[in-house]
């Protein structure tokens, strides 16, 4: 997926230059960022029960009260790298029971598709560095719906939608503000922060703006009684909050005018939330929720002109406006800096930086392509560098509990418990995550996607994530990368060296040092694939879920019963691509030490008996491919006392029968000039195994097609994914073919098993139900098809055609098909003949009001047969690979 920049060298100084110098000591422009998590309550991290319930260990009623133990969370906020110091928003309508500090939304057991967000935000813009940083929040003036959202989603089913604000009524007659949260950096560590709130309803309505600074709570947990404090000082016309901390160091936030200072600690309310006899602190984390709320004298301190607070951990500067009328705007202006503050924070300077900031995100963004898609390419990297989140866990610490607090539970001494194998785990790292609110942790195969649009713009810290989940410290000593949280030790898709070799392509200076690096790591990964994953040395793959959830009829990451085993499509066909990968890497690194030849040669060996053992089912082996069919299916089979081997085929036509085509790659002639051994070991390994030579297809100027498939099979494939009665759908690849819209039963182990084409939501609640690969369009595997046939038409130069629509007659090159199916992809965020864009579909968004319609959302992913964006719905993570699709310049529909 290679790409030219977005804008040209000169358009890019300002932002370049703080790129240039971002991880230099004394410019250390990436400190501050938006580091803050959008939820932290609900994550496993936070969860000490027995049972192992996060969600109910740690509920959204508990985390007002309740200090956290990991990390912190807020509203549009930020923090520094080491998530020691905290700066977001609070509101309040003069209606809610509580204060808003985090966004509210449903677990996966109340919600009727597991966990969703019951809140409207989007990420407006943003630059690589975080000097620029734009969200817009709407809040209704409304009591907001807490109980009737919980309601409402209860006595909806899985075949129902998700209600969601809008249904409740609470923003009818667009009655809510909407507060816009603008950072501009002055300096690497003097932020200014904007505020402003419109109402946009037809009465006048009151609100309450409270910007907070916090510590996050380390001193609590007895592993270090170290205790930062911050103070407040209120004087006639400026106000000041000064927080000192001892790695941090001194920090000063300036707020304009004369709002109250309130003070508080961020400790837990024993009382509040168990029945204490007291708490740990005479003020708690609720504190500025209860005196604001609730009018409650002595929860927290209250500073008034000429006075200075007490030390705290928690501060917030209440700005009331009893009565903003219609279209009325409020402003509120900060001003975080390093010392002892600024002599001038809400000067001339102020407004300068801010206009400053602001042009140069514009001459960043910069591009060719029309206004429309422009606007997706930047609303989607903003998003994309907005969900960088500070992760802090220890594994040993959790699963031994802290001598500060009550002992573990003593489900925690289980070789079983959860991660329990995974002590080494130790990580306070700035990573990449899928969502800001509903997958609030990292996920492997997330992130490997979340670094090529990240190439496009800072491609630096593209290769820092990769190489972070190869480190010791993330990185099991078997060479298992962490899946993700809830199950470090589960599986996701190989894709790290895929991404690795985007990364490395997109820049136009080799970085061969980098590629090295991962490559090192991932060799240990490979070998753990190899040894954990092929049981008996077939080259047939297990490999679980694989990140696609519920894509087959039964969860594939539980044992078969009996002696049945589950070999798979994906998971083999995975793994020679990856094997491919590997050779792609080392041949790359071979360039300037022959020492790697011999690698690549083992790597090209590997691919090549996987293709072997997966092309063999219907002729006596077992293999993945069906020749009655033309198709790739799962495969159950079985050791006979007799010594031989029962195999049946899964015959569900879903995308783990499509993941063959994207193991190929081409050897281009520099090969055989730079790297002869290859060639050499090669040609001798042909020489041995005449029979391996039908998976590489060669050209008489030096150029080979290495694939799983050959090219009959290649086009039997393609026939079924480019059939619009089957995977293509209007908006890109399903997961599941349109052809078992009316449900299919297969048998698998003895046992008869039903499932059937779900465009949509998912129906059951398998992996929870939040997510469905069951028919609809997700982009990270619709993007490595893309790829796929990009590489094919890299090796054909227009010689292979292929019919698209399957049975229109019309035949296009591999390259053409690549284009179209990127059509249908980025037509999901663009306008269509009704000025609506697909993937708004029923929701609110799709509205005529210019208020919905002018923010496009990034979704987790895609209605089958409508496009509409479902699941998560702040999944700027993978869906972001939109950006790459609109700016690759090797397709002609960016223009």
């Amino acid at each position: 997926m290679s790409h030219t920049g977005p804008v040209t060298e000169q358009r890019l100084e300002a932002e370049r230059a703080r790129l240039a110098v971002s991880d230099s000591p004394t410019a250390p422009w990436r400190l501050w960022g938006p580091y803050l998590a959008g939820r932290q309550w609900g994550t496993v991290r936070e969860d000490y029960s027995a049972g192992g319930d996060a969600w109910t260990s740690f509920p959204f009623d508990h985390a007002r009260s309740r200090a956290y133990r990991w990390g912190e969370d807020g509203i549009a906020g930020i923090c520094d790298v080491h998530g020691f110091l905290n700066l977001g928003l609070a509101l309040w309508n003069g209606r809610d029971p509580i204060l808003k500090e985090r966004y509210f939304g449903l677990t996966n057991n109340e919600g009727n598709h597991g966990e969703d967000a019951k809140e409207h935000w989007w990420v407006v813009d943003g630059t690589p560095t975080h000097s620029w940083m734009k969200v817009l929040y709407r809040y209704p003036q409304t009591e907001f719906p807490y109980a009737e959202l919980r309601s409402m989603s209860a006595h909806a089913t899985r075949q129902d939608r998700e209600p969601e604000l809008s249904d409740s009524g609470a923003l009818d007659e667009n009655r809510f503000f909407d507060v816009e949260v603008t950072y501009a950096k002055a300096g690497p560590t003097d932020v200014c922060a904007v505020l402003t709130a419109t109402n946009h309803g037809p009465d006048a309505a009151p609100l309450h703006l409270l910007p907070q600074l916090w510590f996050r709570n380390t001193w609590a947990w007895g592993r270090d009684d170290r205790r930062p404090h911050l103070t407040a000082s209120a004087q006639d016309g400026w106000s000041r909050v000064t927080a000192e901390h001892g790695a941090l160091g001194r920090y000063t936030l300036h707020v304009e005018g004369s709002p109250v200072l309130l003070v508080t600690d961020n400790e837990t309310n024993e009382v509040a939330l168990f029945g204490a006899a007291g708490n740990p602190t005479r003020y708690t984390k609720d504190g500025v929720d209860r005196h604001v709320v609730s009018g409650e004298a002595g929860a927290c301190q209250v500073v008034g002109p000429g006075e200075r607070s007490a030390p705290g951990t928690k501060a917030a500067a209440w700005y009331s406006f009893g009565s903003v009328q219609p279209g009325g705007t409020v402003t509120v202006r900060l001003r975080l800096v390093e010392g002892d503050g600024h002599p001038d924070a809400f000067g001339p300077s102020f407004d300068e930086v801010v206009g400053a900031r602001s042009a140069e995100a514009d001459e960043f963004h910069r591009t060719d392509l029309d206004p429309v898609r422009a606007g997706v390419v930047r609303r989607a990297m903003a998003g994309l560098m907005w969900t960088k989140q500070h992760y802090r866990f220890r594994t040993s610490d959790w699963l031994e509990g802290d001598p500060g607090k009550p002992a573990a539970p003593t489900s925690r001494k289980s070789p079983h418990a959860r991660n329990s194998h995974w002590r080494h785990f130790d990580v306070a790292d700035v990573i990449s995550m899928p969502d800001e609110w509903e997958y609030p942790w990292f996920a492997a195969w997330d992130l490997a996607f979340h670094t090529v649009p990240f190439a496009r713009v800072d491609p630096a810290f593209a290769k820092e994530q990769l190489l972070l989940l190869c480190r010791e410290w993330l990185m099991h000593p078997n060479g298992q990368l962490p899946a993700y949280e809830w199950e470090f030790g589960d599986v996701n898709p190989p894709v790290h060296a895929w991404a690795a070799l985007q990364v490395y392509r997109s820049e136009p200076t080799p970085d061969r040092k980098f590629l090295a690096k991962v490559f090192h790591k991932l060799l240990l990964n490979f070998s753990w694939w190899v040894n954990r994953k092929d049981a008996d040395g077939s080259y047939l793959f297990e490999g679980g879920f694989l990140g696609m959830d519920n894509i087959g009829p039964v969860n594939r990451s539980e044992p078969m019963l009996g002696q049945w085993r589950l070999e798979q499509s994906d998971a083999t066909s995975w793994m020679a691509a990856y094997s491919l990968h590997m050779m792609e890497m080392a041949l790359e690194l071979a360039r300037v030490d022959d020492s790697y030849e011999d690698v690549a040669t083992k790597f090209v060996e590997h691919f090549l008996s996987i293709a072997d053992a997966a092309a063999q089912f219907g002729s006596g082996g077992r293999g993945i491919w069906d020749e009655t069919d033309g198709f790739c299916y799962d495969v159950v089979s079985r050791r006979l006392p007799d010594g031989s081997v029962e195999s049946k085929p899964v015959r569900v036509r879903s995308m783990v029968g499509l993941i063959p085509v994207l193991a190929c790659a081409v050897l281009e002639p520099w090969v055989d000039a730079e790297v002869p051994g290859f060639t050499r070991r090669l040609e001798h390994l042909l020489a041995r195994r005449p029979e391996l030579a039908r998976f590489i297809t060669r050209e008489p100027d030096g150029r080979a097609l290495l694939s799983l498939l050959d090219e009959r099979k290649l086009r039997l494939v393609l026939t079924r994914m480019l059939d619009e009665g089957e995977f293509l759908s209007p908006h890109g690849i399903r997961s599941l073919s349109a052809a078992h819209r009316e449900g299919l039963e297969v048998q698998i182990a003895d046992q008869e098993h039903r499932m059937g084409y779900e465009p949509g939501e998912s129906h059951t609640p398998m992996f929870g139900g939040n997510s469905n690969w069951r028919g609809p369009v997700w982009f990270p595997t619709n993007a490595l098809l893309v790829e796929a046939l990009r590489t094919i038409e890299s090796f054909h130069r227009g010689r292979f055609h292929v019919e698209l629509p399957t049975r229109s007659q019309r035949q296009v090159t591999a390259g053409r098909a690549a284009d179209e199916l990127v059509r249908r992809l980025v037509s999901l965020f663009l306008p269509d003949s009704d000025g609506r864009r697909p993937s708004d579909g029923k929701r609110v968004e799709s509205t005529d009001s210019p208020l919905w319609r002018e923010h496009v959302t990034f979704s987790e992913y895609f209605d089958g047969d409508t496009g509409e964006g479902l699941g998560a719905t702040h999944q700027t993570g993978w869906t972001a690979l939109v950006a790459s699709l609109l700016t690759d310049r090797r397709h002609t529909t960016n223009q």
